[in-house]
């Protein structure tokens, strides 16, 4: 009988720039952000999940399956740590800093940063390496950047349309420049009508109207838009068409790229 081969750390880095020895492969991960948690499940790592947050709603065995370590927000330390995680998987800005730094003094602790496609791809081959699952990762990333290839040449072939991608009501929010929403958006062959401002700031009625886009995207997340919300933003707008989108398609950056394209050529 020979003595099981302990599994040795390898130093990486994240897309945050830190280094962070993780052991290869990692055995028992903690997901703390729902698109990475689908991505994991995804490239066949479901069993490798032992914990996992309340919106890892995708896919659905996820939070049954996993331990549901508290929000993306706000972790239940105690929770995590008896789960003795030798991996935790987070996000810059769908996680709070305090909280993953608390974890990082305990645990390796890899975040990805992305506002971008390619970044997106990036994490996906990086999170595949790390995790146990490289080639599955590759592939995967390569199927994306080649719908997207395809839907940049459809794109192309049409004028762009003006578009203002509402996350939040009450107050009025919408996605700006440098977001991954806006990066999709101009890769679906739309011109965000608030590129003139950063990330997700708060408008008014009368920025709406002064903006007056063609078009106006309500996302199905994180605010629950739905069909009793049009009426609402058509008034504001008589001239602009009005609908619900799939928020996850637009937001979430991992294996769920893999419809996102022919999602958005629909849509366009």
């Amino acid at each position: 009988m020979h003595p099981e081969i302990p599994f040795l750390p390898l130093s990486v880095t994240d897309q945050l720039g830190r280094r962070v020895a993780v052991p290869l492969p990692a055995r028992r991960i903690v997901s703390l952000v729902p698109s990475q948690t689908e991505l994991l499940f995804d490239l066949g790592l479901g069993a490798k999940v032992v914990g996992a947050t309340k919106f890892c709603i995708h896919p659905a065995e996820a939070r049954s399956q996993a331990t549901v370590v508290g929000g993306t927000k706000n972790f239940d330390f105690e929770k995590i740590a008896a789960l003795k995680p030798d991996l935790i998987i987070g996000n810059k800005e769908e996680n709070y800093q305090a909280g993953i730094e608390q974890l990082a003094a305990r645990y390796p602790v890899w975040l990805s940063d992305i506002s971008t496609l390619p970044e997106a791809l990036d994490m996906i081959r990086r999170v595949g390496f790390i995790a146990g699952a490289k080639d599955q990762a590759a592939a995967m990333a390569a199927e994306i950047d080649a719908s997207f290839a395809v839907l940049a040449l459809a794109a192309a072939a049409a004028p762009p349309t003006s578009v203002a991608y509402f996350i939040w009501r009450k107050p009025y929010m919408v996605a700006a420049t440098g977001t991954f929403i806006d990066d999709m958006l101009h890769r679906a062959g739309f011109v965000n009508a608030f590129a003139g401002r950063a990330r997700y700031p708060e408008i008014s009625a009368e920025d709406l109207i002064a903006a007056a886009p063609a078009r106006i995207f309500l996302s199905s997340e994180p605010y629950p838009f739905a069909e009793k919300h049009l009426a609402e933003f058509q008034a504001l707008c008589p001239a602009a068409r009005v609908e619900i989108v799939d928020g996850e398609l637009f937001s979430w950056y991992g294996s769920r790229l893999r419809q996102s394209a022919a999602y958005f050529n629909q849509l366009r």
